[in-house]
């Protein structure tokens, strides 16, 4: 009778000890908080993972994690991703992460008016993904179609926003997401006006990104948008120097006389009587705005102020004037800057 009730005595402080020592191995590694990047690859076992865990310092005791994942039914739930993890962290609040998906974001902001190349060396430079494949993508005529975009290319369609991506998405997943905002914003914002303006969708993208690339005070758009529809009415040319560039490759910065004068870049406005055959950049919703609502006006003309804004004419006469006017104030800011 007493050797039974010894042993039962013994097992029970067995138990009560492992108890302990199981409460002890599933505490925080540290009681600091060291945030850092781990990543969950394809294929990983959960007793991989809880080694490399233990190993990198984010765990006290890689088993006693693997116990506690196959007690909560988390094995075989891992998810591919990358975690920023902290030794802080209980192992229960860390199986949560890597076993849900909460993998760790990044913020890329795409400005109004940015080209596809220029989202694509964005995207490089913060590390979301390969500027030379986001650019395939974004000029893929299959997947243009696949996504529901009416032109040859993603260019137009990659709506500028904030966008919070996790490391890990292909670049053509990262361009889907884009143009499901523009998408998003198309039919929220601009689609009950774009029926009552006469223009496609593609004429209103691409002449919107014409309007971003031509001005960058917000309250000129609707004038800068009125004057290149007033012209496209009257039948002349739009004339601007973004579409030719836009057409050029390898632009150096220098535009040319024989630039304005060249009849096989497409996007040439000083010789073709239409828009160009598609969108130059990405345009905001201010701009999509401004060519369904566009100011009502007369005018025909713009010059540049030199300070970031325009002064617009009527006629081309009051346009020759203004011309004059602000080269002239132009050349003699030059002249007071060399004799500074």
């Amino acid at each position: 009778m007493r050797f039974m009730l010894a042993a039962v005595v013994l097992v029970l402080v067995v138990g009560v000890l492992g108890v302990r020592k199981a409460e002890e191995l599933l505490q925080p590694a540290a009681e600091r908080p060291a945030p850092e990047l781990f990543r969950v690859e394809a294929g990983e076992s959960m007793s991989g993972i809880a080694r490399r865990l233990q190993e990198r310092g984010l765990l006290r005791s890689a088993r006693a994690t693997r116990w506690l994942a196959r007690y909560e039914g988390l094995d075989g739930q891992l998810q591919v991703g990358e975690y920023e993890l902290s030794p802080d962290q209980t192992p229960e609040s860390i199986l949560g992460m890597i076993t849900t998906g909460r993998v760790k974001t990044w913020s890329l902001t795409i400005p109004e008016g940015s080209r596809a190349a220029e989202i694509a060396q964005r995207l490089e430079d913060q590390g979301l993904g390969e500027a030379s494949a986001f650019i395939q993508a974004a000029n893929d005529p299959e997947w243009a179609a696949a996504l529901g975009v009416p032109g040859s290319s993603l260019e137009g369609y990659l709506y500028p926003d904030t966008y919070t991506l996790p490391r890990g998405l292909s670049e053509r997943e990262i361009t889907a997401i884009m143009v499901r905002e523009f998408n998003r914003v198309w039919s929220e914002r601009i689609a009950p006006l774009a029926r009552q303006s006469g223009l496609s969708q593609n004429e209103i993208v691409t002449l919107a990104s014409i309007v971003e690339k031509e001005t960058a005070e917000p309250s000129e758009r609707p004038l800068i948008a009125a004057v290149f529809l007033n012209r496209l009415d009257r039948g002349m040319r739009l004339e601007t120097d973004p579409t030719v560039i836009y057409g050029i490759p390898d632009f150096d910065g220098n535009l040319t006389r024989a630039h304005l004068r060249d009849r096989n870049n497409p996007y040439n406005t000083y010789r073709i009587e239409a828009l160009p055959p598609g969108p130059i950049a990405n345009p905001g919703i201010e701009a999509l705005q401004a060519v369904v609502e566009p100011a009502e006006t007369r005018f025909l003309y713009f010059v540049s102020r030199n300070d970031g804004t325009h002064e617009f004419s009527a006629t081309y006469r009051e346009h020759e004037e203004a011309v004059t006017e602000y080269q002239r104030r132009r050349r003699s800011r030059q002249r007071a800057n060399r004799q500074r």
